[in-house]
């Protein structure tokens, strides 16, 4: 049988990775936002290829939801409201899994 203390500070422990990956990628998303303003930037290269190939897929997601104004995408806005809500949610059930 397994020691159920191990089995919640593993979880602790995943939830708290998890919640610290999703902050981790926001910064990434910070990154690829401020890039945007940059309309002459070459997405050819191999580092902001990476950037957007990571980012992209997300935002794609809000870009349906919340349409251009006046040429600006507000749909990052969302997105990071989402990545934040998450990671604080997964903050959280860390902290109720161990107890505190």
């Amino acid at each position: 049988m397994e020691n159920p203390m191990a089995v919640q500070l593993f979880a602790a422990e995943l939830l708290a990775v998890l919640a610290t990956t999703l902050v981790f990628y926001s910064y990434i998303l910070i990154v690829r936002v401020l890039l945007s303003w940059f309309p002459n930037l070459d997405w050819g290269n191999p580092v902001l290829s990476a950037v957007s190939s990571i980012t992209d897929p997300y935002l794609n997601m809000f870009r349906g939801l919340i349409p251009p104004l006046g040429g600006l995408d507000l749909s990052a806005i969302l997105a990071f409201i989402a990545l934040s809500l998450m990671s604080s949610l997964l903050e959280s059930g860390a902290r109720v899994v161990i107890g505190l």
